[in-house]
């Protein structure tokens, strides 16, 4: 069997070409940066440090605070993979937590869930859908079969002839053609 050999899609390969796909219609990274964000941040502030018999605590009075950053981080970040519509909130929100942990969590928990947040967040509102894949296009294109009249024009960006006359479709009064220069006459 040499390398060039094609071999049949295993269910190992099914699954991951699913997964590319899901992940390839919402802001994934953003929301995987976003996510682990939030552990180092909820994380630290309760966490011991043993050095032989010497324990450092690095327990803060706003324990409660790094806490609730740190879970609103971590549902921030599940959210951008599964509400993929609410982006542009969630990159926002991140990023100010991420700042408001500065004070609050031991620098944001040690300026790793600090940095964390800002990227995943700055990804998150710099995320846009790209077009759907060409198999999808030829599903939703529409036959006409029932759908719109057949001399309607679905472009309506650009002004159309009516009947057939030279003239553009401009009922506005305002085409310099015209005459009226901008301006509608009164009587």
């Amino acid at each position: 069997m040499s390398a060039e050999t094609p071999v049949a899609d295993g269910q190992f390969t099914l699954r991951r070409q699913q997964f590319r796909a899901w992940r390839g219609t919402r802001p994934f990274w953003a929301g995987l940066f976003v996510l682990l964000s939030g552990l180092p941040i909820a994380y630290f502030p309760y966490a011991n440090l043993q050095i032989g018999h010497l324990t450092l605590a690095m327990a803060t009075t706003a324990g409660a605070g790094s806490l609730i950053i740190g879970v609103l981080l971590v549902v921030l970040g599940v959210s951008l993979w599964f509400q993929k519509h609410v982006r542009v909130f969630a990159g926002v929100a991140a990023i100010l937590l991420a700042l408001v942990s500065i004070p609050v969590s031991n620098l944001g928990g040690f300026l790793i869930g600090f940095f964390l947040a800002l990227v995943g967040g700055a990804m998150a509102v710099a995320w846009a859908p790209g077009p759907p894949p060409a198999g999808q296009l030829a599903a939703h294109a529409t036959t006409g079969t029932g759908e719109a009249p057949g001399a309607m024009d679905h472009d309506t960006t650009v002004l159309r002839p009516v009947d057939g006359a030279d003239q553009p479709n401009d009922l506005s009064g305002t085409n310099p053609a015209n005459g009226a220069n901008g301006r509608h006459s009164a009587g």
